[in-house]
């Protein structure tokens, strides 16, 4: 284990995460159709915090490898968080389902192709970033069905 490298990759993941703290959901996401499936807000940081540490020790995992493919894999990982880093902002902030639930897409295939690459260099660190991978696909789900069932949030807000 190499603390300095997981400190790294932790503060990074956690800064990306704060952007949910920065645009949090409000009144504006409370008025807006949801479908049944939607989990209570409470669960969304929790999810986020197992799901931060566990791509922090993966990508760590990933940098100490050694392996050939790691630099590649540990490019997926910072366009991963770059996408992740986009979202709150373009759904909470500026009220835009659209151009989150691309922004999601984004995410979901640099995730996707996060833990392929992660798999071919440490199957531990793949498997570690799967759950990611699902949940991803539920947030693209989840966006998806309110969109569909919001077609004038924007102007909800005001915007």
């Amino acid at each position: 284990m190499d603390w300095p490298l997981f400190a790294i990759f932790v503060v990074t993941a956690f800064a990306a995460g704060s952007t949910g703290a920065f645009f949090s959901p409000g009144t504006w996401y409370e008025r807006l159709s949801k479908p049944v499936w939607t989990p209570p807000n409470w669960l969304f940081p929790m999810a986020w915090f197992v799901l931060y540490l566990s791509m922090a020790y993966a990508a760590m995992r990933i940098a100490i490898s050694g392996h050939p493919e790691m630099s590649h894999a540990l490019a997926i990982w910072g366009l991963q968080i770059v996408f992740n880093t986009l979202w709150s902002p373009v759904f909470f902030g500026l009220h835009r389902l659209f151009p989150a639930l691309i922004v999601l897409f984004g995410m979901w295939a640099s995730v996707l192709a996060m833990v392929i690459a992660f798999w071919r260099v440490d199957p531990v660190a793949g498997a570690l970033v799967a759950p990611y991978l699902v949940w991803t696909s539920y947030a693209f789900a989840l966006n998806f069905s309110i969109w569909r069932r919001n077609p004038g949030a924007a102007q909800m807000a005001g915007a």
